[in-house]
Protein backbone atom coordinates (compact mmCIF):
# COMPACT_ATOMS: atom_id res chain seq x y z
CA UNK A 1 0.00 0.00 0.00
CA UNK A 2 2.94 2.28 1.10
CA UNK A 3 4.34 1.77 -2.42
CA UNK A 4 1.34 2.46 -4.66
CA UNK A 5 0.72 5.71 -2.90
CA UNK A 6 4.21 6.64 -3.49
CA UNK A 7 4.15 6.15 -7.09
CA UNK A 8 0.60 7.80 -7.28
CA UNK A 9 1.82 11.00 -5.17
CA UNK A 10 5.35 10.89 -7.49
CA UNK A 11 3.31 10.82 -10.96
CA UNK A 12 1.91 14.34 -10.39
CA UNK A 13 5.07 15.75 -8.91
CA UNK A 14 6.54 14.51 -12.37
CA UNK A 15 4.33 15.46 -14.49
CA UNK A 16 4.17 19.11 -12.79
CA UNK A 17 7.98 18.94 -13.34
CA UNK A 18 7.96 18.71 -16.63
CA UNK A 19 5.24 21.25 -17.17
CA UNK A 20 7.41 23.79 -15.17
CA UNK A 21 10.46 23.09 -17.32
CA UNK A 22 7.73 23.04 -20.26
CA UNK A 23 6.85 26.86 -19.26
CA UNK A 24 10.34 28.14 -18.07
CA UNK A 25 11.51 26.84 -21.32
CA UNK A 26 8.65 28.92 -23.42
CA UNK A 27 9.34 31.83 -20.86
CA UNK A 28 13.28 31.32 -22.02
CA UNK A 29 12.19 30.94 -25.72
CA UNK A 30 10.25 34.24 -25.61
CA UNK A 31 12.76 36.25 -23.58
CA UNK A 32 15.82 35.44 -26.00
CA UNK A 33 12.81 36.04 -28.91
CA UNK A 34 12.06 39.39 -27.86
CA UNK A 35 15.58 40.02 -26.93
CA UNK A 36 16.61 39.26 -30.87
CA UNK A 37 13.51 41.75 -32.02
CA UNK A 38 14.73 44.78 -29.58
CA UNK A 39 18.37 44.38 -30.38
CA UNK A 40 17.46 44.16 -34.21
CA UNK A 41 14.50 45.97 -34.94
CA UNK A 42 12.42 47.75 -31.75
CA UNK A 43 16.00 49.45 -30.82
CA UNK A 44 15.00 50.94 -34.12
CA UNK A 45 11.62 52.16 -33.88
CA UNK A 46 10.88 55.90 -32.40
CA UNK A 47 6.70 56.20 -31.65
CA UNK A 48 4.51 58.58 -30.63
CA UNK A 49 0.58 59.30 -31.12
CA UNK A 50 1.24 62.41 -30.19
CA UNK A 51 1.52 64.02 -33.96
CA UNK A 52 -0.78 65.70 -35.89
CA UNK A 53 -1.21 66.89 -39.79
CA UNK A 54 -0.71 70.74 -40.55
CA UNK A 55 -0.91 72.22 -43.84
CA UNK A 56 -0.41 76.57 -45.50
CA UNK A 57 -3.47 77.99 -44.46
CA UNK A 58 -3.39 80.84 -47.37
CA UNK A 59 -5.69 83.18 -46.11
CA UNK A 60 -7.56 85.72 -48.70
CA UNK A 61 -7.57 88.99 -48.49
CA UNK A 62 -8.26 91.97 -50.74
CA UNK A 63 -5.83 93.75 -51.79
CA UNK A 64 -8.43 96.59 -52.33
CA UNK A 65 -11.23 98.17 -50.36
CA UNK A 66 -14.74 98.00 -51.46
CA UNK A 67 -18.52 96.68 -51.39
CA UNK A 68 -18.72 92.80 -51.57
CA UNK A 69 -21.34 91.95 -54.86
CA UNK A 70 -20.63 88.11 -55.17
CA UNK A 71 -19.20 85.36 -52.85
CA UNK A 72 -18.34 82.28 -55.49
CA UNK A 73 -16.86 79.88 -53.43
CA UNK A 74 -17.92 78.62 -49.98
CA UNK A 75 -16.34 76.35 -47.43
CA UNK A 76 -15.71 72.78 -48.68
CA UNK A 77 -15.36 73.92 -52.56
CA UNK A 78 -12.41 72.94 -53.89
CA UNK A 79 -10.87 75.98 -55.95
CA UNK A 80 -8.71 75.67 -58.66
CA UNK A 81 -5.22 78.58 -58.70
CA UNK A 82 -6.87 82.27 -60.06
CA UNK A 83 -10.17 81.06 -59.47
CA UNK A 84 -12.71 83.63 -58.56
CA UNK A 85 -13.88 84.01 -55.08
CA UNK A 86 -15.26 86.97 -54.17
CA UNK A 87 -16.15 90.00 -56.69
CA UNK A 88 -16.46 93.85 -55.44
CA UNK A 89 -17.91 96.72 -56.98
CA UNK A 90 -15.80 97.52 -59.65
CA UNK A 91 -17.21 101.10 -60.73
CA UNK A 92 -15.40 103.09 -59.21
CA UNK A 93 -12.43 101.63 -59.92
CA UNK A 94 -13.22 101.61 -63.93
CA UNK A 95 -14.39 104.67 -63.62
CA UNK A 96 -10.55 105.80 -62.26
CA UNK A 97 -8.81 103.58 -65.07
CA UNK A 98 -10.76 105.72 -67.82
CA UNK A 99 -9.44 108.75 -66.64
CA UNK A 100 -5.63 107.30 -65.87
CA UNK A 101 -6.05 105.91 -70.01
CA UNK A 102 -7.23 109.12 -71.20
CA UNK A 103 -4.77 111.24 -69.36
CA UNK A 104 -2.00 108.90 -70.63
CA UNK A 105 -3.32 109.01 -74.24
CA UNK A 106 -3.04 113.06 -73.65
CA UNK A 107 0.84 113.05 -72.35
CA UNK A 108 1.49 110.61 -75.35
CA UNK A 109 0.17 112.97 -77.79
CA UNK A 110 1.48 116.13 -75.72
CA UNK A 111 5.37 114.68 -75.87
CA UNK A 112 4.81 113.62 -79.50
CA UNK A 113 4.24 116.74 -80.29
CA UNK A 114 6.92 118.37 -78.36
CA UNK A 115 9.74 116.00 -80.81
CA UNK A 116 8.01 117.47 -83.39
CA UNK A 117 8.38 121.08 -82.35
CA UNK A 118 12.09 120.48 -81.82
CA UNK A 119 13.01 120.02 -85.34
CA UNK A 120 10.63 123.08 -86.57
CA UNK A 121 12.82 124.77 -83.95
CA UNK A 122 15.99 123.82 -84.94
CA UNK A 123 14.85 124.62 -88.60
CA UNK A 124 14.22 128.07 -87.03
CA UNK A 125 17.46 128.34 -85.35
CA UNK A 126 19.27 127.68 -88.17
CA UNK A 127 17.59 130.22 -90.52
CA UNK A 128 18.23 133.22 -88.07
CA UNK A 129 21.84 132.34 -87.75
CA UNK A 130 22.28 132.17 -91.58
CA UNK A 131 19.95 135.41 -91.98
CA UNK A 132 22.47 137.36 -89.28
CA UNK A 133 25.47 135.77 -91.28
CA UNK A 134 24.49 137.45 -94.28
CA UNK A 135 23.34 140.98 -93.16
CA UNK A 136 26.02 141.11 -90.25
CA UNK A 137 28.74 142.27 -93.39
CA UNK A 138 26.43 144.97 -94.97
CA UNK A 139 26.48 147.09 -91.74
CA UNK A 140 29.93 148.49 -92.93
CA UNK A 141 28.75 149.99 -95.98
CA UNK A 142 25.14 151.06 -94.73
CA UNK A 143 23.12 148.46 -96.33
CA UNK A 144 21.84 147.75 -92.98
CA UNK A 145 21.24 149.35 -89.84
CA UNK A 146 22.39 148.38 -86.43
CA UNK A 147 19.35 148.52 -85.08
CA UNK A 148 18.32 145.90 -87.51
CA UNK A 149 21.62 143.60 -86.58
CA UNK A 150 20.41 143.88 -82.99
CA UNK A 151 16.62 142.45 -83.91
CA UNK A 152 17.92 139.79 -85.66
CA UNK A 153 20.78 139.45 -82.77
CA UNK A 154 17.85 139.16 -80.34
CA UNK A 155 15.69 136.58 -82.41
CA UNK A 156 18.36 134.58 -82.46
CA UNK A 157 18.95 134.43 -79.02
CA UNK A 158 15.03 133.78 -78.10
CA UNK A 159 15.21 131.16 -81.27
CA UNK A 160 18.03 129.54 -79.11
CA UNK A 161 16.41 129.35 -75.92
CA UNK A 162 13.16 127.84 -76.95
CA UNK A 163 15.13 125.11 -78.36
CA UNK A 164 17.13 124.51 -75.51
CA UNK A 165 13.99 124.55 -72.93
CA UNK A 166 12.38 122.07 -75.75
CA UNK A 167 15.26 120.00 -75.95
CA UNK A 168 15.55 120.10 -72.11
CA UNK A 169 12.20 118.38 -72.06
CA UNK A 170 13.20 115.54 -74.24
CA UNK A 171 17.20 115.34 -73.98
CA UNK A 172 18.23 111.96 -73.60
CA UNK A 173 14.77 110.32 -74.11
CA UNK A 174 12.48 109.16 -76.91
CA UNK A 175 8.76 109.25 -77.16
CA UNK A 176 7.87 106.27 -74.89
CA UNK A 177 10.44 106.26 -72.53
CA UNK A 178 9.32 109.78 -71.74
CA UNK A 179 9.38 110.96 -67.92
CA UNK A 180 5.92 112.46 -68.25
CA UNK A 181 4.76 109.65 -70.38
CA UNK A 182 6.34 106.59 -67.57
CA UNK A 183 4.42 108.65 -65.00
CA UNK A 184 1.56 108.21 -66.87
CA UNK A 185 1.73 105.21 -67.25
CA UNK A 186 2.58 104.32 -64.19
CA UNK A 187 -0.52 105.61 -62.78
CA UNK A 188 -2.52 103.69 -65.44
CA UNK A 189 -0.84 100.32 -64.33
CA UNK A 190 -1.78 101.45 -60.69
CA UNK A 191 -5.56 101.96 -61.79
CA UNK A 192 -5.56 98.68 -64.03
CA UNK A 193 -4.43 96.61 -60.57
CA UNK A 194 -6.61 98.43 -58.46
CA UNK A 195 -9.85 97.54 -61.29
CA UNK A 196 -9.06 94.18 -61.93
CA UNK A 197 -8.16 93.66 -57.80
CA UNK A 198 -12.19 93.48 -57.23
CA UNK A 199 -12.16 90.63 -58.18
CA UNK A 200 -9.76 88.42 -55.72
CA UNK A 201 -9.07 85.21 -56.92
CA UNK A 202 -7.60 82.14 -55.40
CA UNK A 203 -3.63 82.40 -55.30
CA UNK A 204 -3.41 78.17 -55.20
CA UNK A 205 -5.51 75.59 -55.60
CA UNK A 206 -6.86 74.04 -52.55
CA UNK A 207 -10.42 73.73 -50.61
CA UNK A 208 -11.98 76.46 -49.51
CA UNK A 209 -12.34 76.89 -45.22
CA UNK A 210 -12.85 79.68 -42.63
CA UNK A 211 -15.48 81.62 -44.96
CA UNK A 212 -16.57 84.95 -43.34
CA UNK A 213 -17.42 86.95 -45.48
CA UNK A 214 -21.43 88.39 -46.88
CA UNK A 215 -22.34 90.21 -49.86
CA UNK A 216 -23.26 93.63 -49.27
CA UNK A 217 -20.15 93.57 -46.85
CA UNK A 218 -17.68 96.52 -46.96
CA UNK A 219 -14.60 95.07 -46.92
CA UNK A 220 -11.15 96.58 -46.01
CA UNK A 221 -7.67 95.61 -47.69
CA UNK A 222 -6.24 92.98 -45.63
CA UNK A 223 -9.13 91.89 -43.80
CA UNK A 224 -9.18 87.55 -43.79
CA UNK A 225 -12.31 86.78 -46.24
CA UNK A 226 -11.34 83.11 -46.07
CA UNK A 227 -8.76 80.34 -46.17
CA UNK A 228 -7.32 78.21 -49.28
CA UNK A 229 -6.00 75.15 -47.59
CA UNK A 230 -3.71 73.22 -50.54
CA UNK A 231 -4.60 69.40 -48.56
CA UNK A 232 -1.45 68.22 -51.60
CA UNK A 233 1.24 69.76 -49.56
CA UNK A 234 0.41 68.77 -45.57
CA UNK A 235 2.68 67.20 -43.56
CA UNK A 236 2.93 66.07 -39.96
CA UNK A 237 4.10 67.66 -37.05
CA UNK A 238 4.94 64.44 -34.37
CA UNK A 239 5.80 65.87 -31.15
CA UNK A 240 8.65 63.58 -29.53
CA UNK A 241 9.93 63.71 -25.95
CA UNK A 242 13.16 65.31 -25.87
CA UNK A 243 14.90 62.06 -24.48
CA UNK A 244 13.80 60.37 -27.84
CA UNK A 245 15.24 63.24 -30.15
CA UNK A 246 18.81 61.92 -29.73
CA UNK A 247 18.97 59.19 -32.51
CA UNK A 248 16.83 61.14 -35.24
CA UNK A 249 18.39 61.93 -38.06
CA UNK A 250 16.97 64.45 -41.55
CA UNK A 251 15.79 61.46 -43.76
CA UNK A 252 15.14 58.83 -41.79
CA UNK A 253 12.31 57.02 -43.22
CA UNK A 254 8.29 56.90 -41.60
CA UNK A 255 5.45 54.99 -41.15
CA UNK A 256 2.27 56.58 -40.19
CA UNK A 257 -1.57 55.66 -39.57
CA UNK A 258 -4.31 58.09 -39.37
CA UNK A 259 -7.51 57.48 -37.06
CA UNK A 260 -9.86 58.36 -39.59
CA UNK A 261 -8.65 55.38 -42.11
CA UNK A 262 -7.54 53.31 -39.29
CA UNK A 263 -4.49 50.88 -39.35
CA UNK A 264 -5.37 49.42 -42.27
CA UNK A 265 -4.13 52.63 -44.46
CA UNK A 266 -0.26 53.39 -43.74
CA UNK A 267 1.43 56.39 -44.99
CA UNK A 268 5.22 56.81 -45.61
CA UNK A 269 7.29 59.84 -45.10
CA UNK A 270 10.56 60.99 -44.13
CA UNK A 271 11.99 63.35 -41.16
CA UNK A 272 12.75 66.69 -42.65
CA UNK A 273 13.54 69.25 -39.10
CA UNK A 274 13.14 69.89 -35.70
CA UNK A 275 11.21 72.73 -34.54
CA UNK A 276 13.08 75.49 -32.75
CA UNK A 277 11.63 75.54 -29.10
CA UNK A 278 8.75 73.17 -27.16
CA UNK A 279 5.17 74.38 -27.28
CA UNK A 280 5.78 75.68 -23.94
CA UNK A 281 8.42 78.14 -24.92
CA UNK A 282 6.24 79.35 -27.50
CA UNK A 283 2.86 79.75 -25.32
CA UNK A 284 1.20 83.01 -24.25
CA UNK A 285 2.45 82.39 -20.59
CA UNK A 286 5.89 80.60 -20.94
CA UNK A 287 6.62 78.60 -17.93
CA UNK A 288 8.73 79.80 -14.86
CA UNK A 289 11.06 77.47 -14.08
CA UNK A 290 13.82 79.86 -11.71
CA UNK A 291 10.90 79.03 -8.51
CA UNK A 292 11.07 77.58 -5.47
CA UNK A 293 8.43 75.30 -6.31
CA UNK A 294 10.03 73.64 -9.29
CA UNK A 295 9.13 70.08 -10.71
CA UNK A 296 10.81 68.76 -14.22
CA UNK A 297 8.55 67.77 -16.68
CA UNK A 298 9.53 65.94 -19.65
CA UNK A 299 9.41 68.63 -22.80
CA UNK A 300 8.44 68.16 -26.21
CA UNK A 301 9.18 69.24 -29.57
CA UNK A 302 7.87 69.39 -32.94
CA UNK A 303 9.28 66.90 -35.30
CA UNK A 304 8.71 67.91 -39.26
CA UNK A 305 7.72 64.76 -41.30
CA UNK A 306 6.90 64.92 -44.85
CA UNK A 307 4.47 62.66 -46.43
CA UNK A 308 4.39 60.77 -50.01
CA UNK A 309 2.57 62.75 -52.27
CA UNK A 310 1.19 60.36 -54.39
CA UNK A 311 -0.54 58.54 -50.90
CA UNK A 312 -2.15 61.82 -50.09
CA UNK A 313 -3.72 61.69 -53.44
CA UNK A 314 -4.98 58.49 -53.46
CA UNK A 315 -5.86 59.18 -49.14
CA UNK A 316 -6.47 62.44 -48.46
CA UNK A 317 -5.83 64.32 -44.99
CA UNK A 318 -6.90 67.17 -43.09
CA UNK A 319 -5.61 69.50 -41.03
CA UNK A 320 -5.36 68.46 -37.88
CA UNK A 321 -6.04 64.83 -38.03
CA UNK A 322 -4.11 62.80 -35.21
CA UNK A 323 -1.46 60.50 -36.56
CA UNK A 324 0.23 57.23 -35.28
CA UNK A 325 4.09 58.04 -35.73
CA UNK A 326 6.93 55.17 -36.25
CA UNK A 327 10.30 56.30 -36.75
CA UNK A 328 13.33 54.42 -38.11
CA UNK A 329 16.68 55.46 -36.28
CA UNK A 330 18.34 52.70 -37.80
CA UNK A 331 20.25 55.03 -40.49
CA UNK A 332 22.58 57.23 -38.90
CA UNK A 333 24.31 58.73 -41.53
CA UNK A 334 22.15 62.19 -42.33
CA UNK A 335 22.24 65.44 -40.58
CA UNK A 336 20.97 65.89 -37.29
CA UNK A 337 17.53 67.13 -36.85
CA UNK A 338 18.47 70.49 -35.96
CA UNK A 339 20.58 71.27 -38.96
CA UNK A 340 17.78 70.38 -41.18
CA UNK A 341 17.65 73.73 -44.10
CA UNK A 342 15.93 74.77 -47.29
CA UNK A 343 16.74 76.55 -50.01
CA UNK A 344 13.36 76.32 -52.04
CA UNK A 345 10.14 78.57 -51.48
CA UNK A 346 8.06 76.65 -49.31
CA UNK A 347 4.70 77.79 -50.93
CA UNK A 348 4.42 80.19 -54.23
CA UNK A 349 1.75 81.48 -56.88
CA UNK A 350 2.18 82.86 -60.36
CA UNK A 351 -1.34 84.18 -59.82
CA UNK A 352 -0.54 87.64 -59.79
CA UNK A 353 2.02 87.58 -61.85
CA UNK A 354 -0.96 87.93 -64.92
CA UNK A 355 -2.16 90.66 -63.68
CA UNK A 356 0.81 92.32 -63.64
CA UNK A 357 1.19 91.22 -67.78
CA UNK A 358 -2.02 92.37 -67.88
CA UNK A 359 -1.40 96.29 -67.23
CA UNK A 360 1.80 96.47 -69.49
CA UNK A 361 -0.52 94.89 -72.39
CA UNK A 362 -2.90 97.39 -71.49
CA UNK A 363 -0.21 100.33 -71.11
CA UNK A 364 1.58 99.46 -74.71
CA UNK A 365 -1.57 99.12 -76.56
CA UNK A 366 -2.24 103.00 -75.28
CA UNK A 367 0.76 104.90 -76.11
CA UNK A 368 1.29 102.58 -79.32
CA UNK A 369 -1.96 103.80 -80.68
CA UNK A 370 -1.23 107.73 -79.67
CA UNK A 371 2.25 107.31 -80.92
CA UNK A 372 1.42 105.95 -84.58
CA UNK A 373 3.84 102.92 -84.16
CA UNK A 374 4.31 99.87 -82.01
CA UNK A 375 5.92 100.43 -78.69
CA UNK A 376 6.99 97.93 -75.52
CA UNK A 377 7.69 99.94 -72.30
CA UNK A 378 9.56 98.87 -69.58
CA UNK A 379 8.05 96.61 -67.38
CA UNK A 380 8.29 96.66 -63.29
CA UNK A 381 9.44 92.95 -62.09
Amino acid sequence: MANETTTAVSAPNGQRKKLLIALLGACGIAAAAYGIYWATIARYKIETDNAYVQGNVVQITPQVGGTVISVDADDTDYVKAGQLLVRLDPIDARVALDQAEAQLATVVREVRGVFNTNAALSADVATKEADLARRAPLVATGAVSKEEIQHLQTALTDARERLAQNRALIEGTSAENNPRVLTAAAHVRETFLAYKRSGIAAPVAGSVAKRNVQVGQRVQAGVPLMAVIPLEQVWVDANFKESQLEDLRIGQPVKLTADIYGNSQEYHGHVVGLGAGTGAAFSLLPAQNATGNWIKIVQRLPVRIALDAKELQEHPLRVGLSMNVTVDVHDQSGKAVTDGSSNQAVIATAVFDELGKAADEQVNKIVSANLGHKVVLPTVN
